[in-house]
C-alpha cells in the first residue's frame, strides 16, 4: 500500500467519523469487489501503445457504487470526489499524486456496463456470494412493484416526454414513469428477481419474471389475484397467498379481510427493500432517458440493497 502524500493526510485532533465514513466503511468490507471485478475485465479496454492506460476497474466500479449510494450523475460525483476526503478515501484516490477520473471517463465506463448488459450479471453474482455466505433463497417469494418518477416537462430539446415512460392513475393521484418489479425472499427479504416496464404495465403482466421456480408459497398485494394460473405454471409446488381482492358489488367480508392482514404481515416485508432503493440509496426518480440505461441502474441498485441489508450479518461472519 503506498503511502499518503499530505494532500490526503489529516492532522485534525478533535474529529470524529461521520455517518459517511462510516457507510463507505462497512459497504467497503461486504461488497465482493473480486467477483464483480471480473465479470467487468473481459469487455474493459486494455492498455495498448505508449498512450495513457485506462483507469482501474475496481476504482471504476468503486465509483460507480457512489454514483449509486448517492444519487450523483456524472459530473457531480466527479466534483464530490474533490469535495470529500471519505470518498476519495474509498476509491482509492489520492490527490497528490494523480487526479479525479473526469466526467468524460465515468460516463464512458457507465455506457460500458449498459452496452454489454452486465447489471444483470452483478446482481446474479451479488447473489451468489450471499449465497455462499448462508443467505440462500427460500421456498417463499413476495413480489411487489413501485414507480419511479420521471420528469414530465417536455421543457427539453426534443419538447417530448421520455417516450419509453409512460403515465398511470394510483388512487386519485397521476403519475408518470417506469415501474420497478422485484421479487423478495420472505425468510431473508433478499432481492432474487428485478424486472423493469412503463408506469401503465400492470403489475400482474411480469409475476413470471418475479418467481424462481422453486416456491411453496407466493405473497402479493391484490393487483396479483386471479393469477392463480401463472403461479402453478412457472411454480408448480406454490400455494398462492395473494390479497383478496374487493368488487364494485362484492365488498370484502369480515373473514376475507382477517385473511388479508393475516398475508400482509409477510407481504409487508417487500418495503423494506424499496426503503433501501427509494429512501436511502434515493432512487425515487429515473435517472436516464429510456428503460435499457434504467433497468441497468435498477439491477445493480437491487444487488447493492441486498449487501446493504445483509451488511451485518455479513460483518460478523467477517
Amino acid at each position: 500500500m503506498q503511502q499518503q502524500t499530505f494532500a490526503e493526510v489529516t492532522f485534525e485532533q478533535y474529529r470524529k467519523p461521520t455517518r459517511r465514513e462510516r457507510f463507505l466503511d462497512e459497504m467497503n468490507r461486504v461488497v465482493p469487489w473480486m467477483n464483480l471485478v471480473a465479470a467487468i475485465e473481459p469487455v474493459y479496454p486494455k492498455a495498448e501503445g505508449p498512450g495513457r492506460s485506462p483507469v482501474g476497474v475496481e476504482r471504476m466500479l468503486r465509483l460507480h457504487c457512489l454514483q449509486q449510494w448517492f444519487t450523483l450523475s456524472d459530473p457531480a460525483v466527479e466534483e464530490a470526489l474533490y469535495d470529500s476526503h471519505a470518498m476519495r478515501q474509498f476509491v482509492g484516490i489520492d490527490l497528490g499524486r494523480e487526479p479525479v477520473p473526469d466526467e468524460t471517463t465515468i460516463c464512458k465506463f457507465r455506457h460500458l456496463l449498459e452496452t454489454h448488459q452486465l447489471g444483470q450479471q452483478l446482481f446474479a453474482r451479488i447473489g451468489a456470494y450471499l449465497a455462499v455466505h448462508g443467505m440462500k433463497v427460500s421456498r417463499g417469494t413476495i413480489v411487489d412493484a413501485t414507480i419511479i418518477s420521471a420528469p414530465s416537462s417536455t421543457k427539453n430539446r426534443t419538447k417530448e416526454r421520455d417516450p419509453e415512460m409512460h403515465q398511470t392513475k394510483k388512487g386519485n393521484q397521476w403519475y408518470f414513469g417506469m415501474k420497478a418489479h422485484i421479487g423478495v425472499d420472505s425468510r431473508t427479504k433478499l432481492i432474487h428477481s428485478v424486472a423493469a416496464t412503463a408506469a401503465h404495465g400492470h403489475d400482474s403482466q411480469v409475476l413470471a419474471d418475479l418467481l424462481h421456480g422453486q416456491e411453496t408459497r407466493v405473497w402479493g398485494d391484490s393487483a396479483y389475484s386471479g393469477q392463480r394460473d401463472v403461479i402453478q405454471r412457472h411454480a408448480p409446488n406454490a400455494k398462492s397467498f395473494i390479497q383478496t381482492k374487493a368488487h364494485r358489488h362484492r365488498p370484502l367480508s369480515e373473514e376475507e379481510r382477517a385473511h388479508n392482514r393475516t398475508k400482509s404481515k409477510v407481504r409487508a416485508k417487500v418495503e423494506h427493500a424499496f426503503l433501501v432503493i427509494k429512501r436511502i440509496f434515493g432512487w425515487a426518480k429515473v435517472r436516464y432517458r429510456g428503460l435499457a440505461k434504467n433497468t441497468h441502474w435498477l439491477q445493480i441498485s437491487c444487488g447493492l440493497a441486498n449487501l446493504y441489508g445483509s451488511r451485518r450479518r455479513l460483518l460478523a461472519g467477517v
